[in-house]
């Protein structure tokens, strides 16, 4: 098949890039990247995955991503019966300080109080970032959650990743980050990881988020997705340095040594 052949078929299944990446197990970025032709010599792998996909002959069509998605994290995390027409920003803020949740796409999303080793990961990957920009100055800055980060420029959308890195000073604006960050880091957690995995990863490929990690606290390993340039995720454990690619690889987070300092946490 050709690519017009491909996006024609896209079209008349319904599918969005979400859903091609996970009913094919081709990396989400990468098959934005095709389909927005950026890559011009898809792999042959990739190519074939694609076409058993997407052949004529494949009569189902599949809910597109923003309803799947939500009929999974209904599922897995407590959210909030939607207003006729979504909740907006207005909401978000009306509601007390002490309950913490998550908008997107005019929905909202119970997050769970961090655990200690939770907390512990994200804070010891903010110092080592922050230790970075104050060694070498810039305009990057670091953040670590509570953040409320507009990430679609709109009134649909709040979120608060664990840990972020925003290098465009004009996107701070009223208290929040309005835009999408350089670089989001989320620890994961039995209740949010799908969410995380999934609908975050969509939501920040889209927005133009440059670099996702997602850290698994309870498996030691850590995905790091280049949404930037190949989308393609590469896995790193505990006992590795793993580069931040906004960075030029020059930042390495090492988390054998973070693992070291709470270890005792997993008792």
């Amino acid at each position: 098949m050709t690519l017009e052949e491909m996006k024609r078929r896209k079209q008349e299944l319904g599918y969005s890039n979400q859903t091609i990446s996970e009913k094919s197990g081709i990396p989400f970025g990468t098959v934005q990247k095709i389909f927005s032709g950026q890559t011009k010599a898809p792999r042959e792998d990739t190519i074939k995955a694609l076409e058993q996909l997407l052949s004529p002959h494949r009569d189902v069509t599949y809910p597109s991503m923003a309803e799947e998605e939500r009929d999974s994290m209904v599922c897995e995390t407590s959210a909030y019966v939607v207003k006729k027409d979504g909740y907006t920003l207005e909401d978000y803020l009306a509601l007390p300080e002490e309950q913490r949740v998550e908008l997107i796409d005019g929905v909202f999303y119970d997050m769970a109080a961090p655990t200690t080793v939770h907390q512990a990961l994200g804070g010891y990957i903010y110092k080592l970032l922050l230790d970075f920009v104050l060694e070498r100055g810039g305009e990057c800055m670091p953040l670590v959650s509570p953040v409320d980060v507009q990430l679609d420029e709109d009134d649909r959308t709040v979120v608060q990743p664990d840990v972020l890195v925003v290098c465009d000073r004009s996107k701070f604006q009223s208290g929040r980050v309005f835009g999408a960050p350089d670089l989001v880091m989320e620890v994961m957690s039995p209740s949010t990881s799908k969410k995380d995995s999934r609908l975050k990863l969509y939501k920040y490929g889209e927005a133009g988020v440059k670099e996702y990690w997602m850290v698994y606290p309870d498996r030691k390993k850590i995905i790091v997705y280049d949404l930037e340039h190949d989308g393609i995720p590469v896995i790193y454990s505990f006992e590795e340095k793993v580069p931040v690619r906004i960075w030029d690889n020059q930042c390495l987070i090492d988390f054998s040594e973070i693992y070291q300092r709470i270890s005792f946490l997993y008792d």
